[in-house]
């Protein structure tokens, strides 16, 4: 690739760590927080440009879903969701943890190029399937990286040094509402991709359900989060316990699909 090329992901990288080194700035020199009308509008154009470059990388020929497409394809996913949840809920804080990452994965989209063609691409239970999906993961990563906020909010409540030195957190009350909010979407659309992939597989390989890696440890996930949301409901879990078991859940879910494609692609080379 000509060193053109990269422009566009360096674009993306840049408006991401602008906004974020600006978040950084201001948690340094100990001011408060305020909202900047000029953050939104960064991350809207990161977002376009990235939107851009994944519609170049995946879907202009065969669909490649490699490792590095896919995470920037859930990152950008994460991002959006951040910024649409941010004008509501206030979440400014969150922008030190989502965009880093956010522009790590650009990064190795720009760097990875292996080409893992998906098959039944044209399939519409598949795209119906693997759309479901990846937004669940999306929804999920924003879920475990608000709960890491709410951890560090928590420990400053508490009079303990916080792992994230922040000056000011969201109401712990209303980061709590959001990530019930978030984690019980996440649940009903992992539920569509477990039923969806099984009507899939039934479909094409005239079996329901395979126990495979990838299953056993979306189906592990799934009773987390769903054990969860009945805990919230029956018990009151909250703070601390759902901190734990949000992470948990994701962590299982992490393990389930990006943990068996970078087994496969990067340590196999398939």
């Amino acid at each position: 690739m000509q060193a053109s090329t990269y422009l566009p992901y360096l674009a993306v990288i840049v408006l991401y760590a602008v906004v974020a080194i600006r978040f950084w700035r201001s948690v340094s020199q100990q001011t408060k927080q305020t909202r900047s009308s000029r953050h939104p509008t960064l991350i809207a154009l990161g977002l376009v440009i990235h939107a851009s470059l994944l519609y170049q990388d995946i879907f202009i020929g065969d669909l490649n879903l490699n490792i590095a497409n896919t995470l920037s394809l859930i990152f950008w996913l994460t991002v959006l969701i951040y910024w649409i949840a941010n004008f509501k809920n206030e979440l400014q804080s969150l922008q030190a943890l989502v965009l880093p990452p956010a522009a790590l994965t650009v990064a190795l989209q720009a760097s990875f190029h292996n080409n893992v063609i998906v098959a039944f691409a044209n399939d519409p239970l598949f795209v119906w399937h693997i759309s479901i999906a990846l937004l669940a993961y999306s929804l999920f990563t924003f879920a475990a990286l608000h709960a890491l906020l709410m951890a560090a909010a928590e420990r400053s409540l508490h009079q303990k040094t916080p792992f994230l030195k922040l000056t000011e957190f969201p109401p712990i009350m209303a980061m709590e509402s959001l990530l019930f909010r978030i984690i019980g979407l996440g649940f009903f659309l992992l539920t569509l991709t477990l039923i969806s992939g099984m009507l899939f597989s039934e479909q094409i390989f005239h079996q329901a359900l395979k126990f495979n890696h990838k299953n056993i440890f979306t189906i592990i996930s799934w009773v987390i989060f769903g054990s969860l949301l009945i805990g919230r409901v029956q018990y009151g879990w909250r703070g601390r316990t759902a901190i734990r078991w949000t992470l948990t859940g994701f962590g299982v879910l992490l393990l389930a699909y990006v943990g068996s494609k970078f087994v496969l692609e990067v340590l196999l080379n398939r």
